[in-house]
């Protein structure tokens, strides 16, 4: 069974609709119809304390999310775009997630080795492609295995409008084909990680 593990790092919390979930859930669809378990974590229902590391100490609750990252087999990661940039969220879960590369699977390399990566991003301006390089570098520079064409976005027209369920960003046929080339490709590369994981000569992580 191949397990996906949604990070929404929109600045709501679950009390308010998301345009970000709204996307993700659209992956969802075509990864349900490769019998792909999906869940979906809003960052803001939770304190994440700020720091590199995978515990900061007492009240931090990245640990329960950081133990869904490692029970996962694909990661994505849903932003919105502010100032043309990913989400502070976003951010912070990238350093939390660089706080843990240090530990390593039996092999010894980084605990994120053999899970794919891939990325969700909505806005009603530019910044899309800027926060999908920043993250999917971030993502491989520490472990994850980055599959072509797993970023899917929408954006409106240039300036303040209408967000994604506002505007019925399901209808455009660019956003769409991408949440499914992501879907198919993340499930395709993860089933192949899991079946013939990534030798470990060459690429253990030296202890400190």
């Amino acid at each position: 069974m191949v397990k996906a593990l949604f990070l929404n790092c929109s600045l709501k919390s679950s009390s308010e609709e998301s345009n970000t979930e709204g996307l993700m859930k659209e992956v969802i669809n075509h990864f349900e119809k490769e019998n792909v378990v999906s869940e979906i974590v809003r960052i803001a229902d939770y304190h994440i304390a700020f720091g590199v590391s995978e515990d900061e100490g007492p009240g931090d609750e990245w640990p329960v999310i950081f133990e869904k990252i490692k029970q996962a087999d694909i990661l994505i990661l849903g932003t919105p775009i502010w100032l043309g940039e990913k989400s502070s969220v976003a951010k912070m879960v990238m350093e939390r997630l660089d706080g843990g590369s240090g530990l390593t699977n039996e092999k010894g390399q980084s605990i994120y080795y053999n899970k794919a990566g891939g990325v969700v991003i909505t806005g009603n301006e530019d910044g899309a492609k800027n926060a999908a390089s920043s993250i999917l570098y971030g993502l491989s520079h520490i472990g994850f295995t980055i599959p072509p064409n797993v970023d899917t976005y929408w954006v409106g027209e240039a300036g303040p409008g209408p967000s994604y369920i506002e505007a019925e960003g399901w209808k455009n046929d660019f956003t769409m084909d991408h949440a499914k080339m992501m879907a198919y490709n993340l499930t395709h590369f993860a089933r192949l990680l899991k079946e013939q994981p990534i030798p470990a000569e060459g690429n253990v992580v030296e202890q400190e």
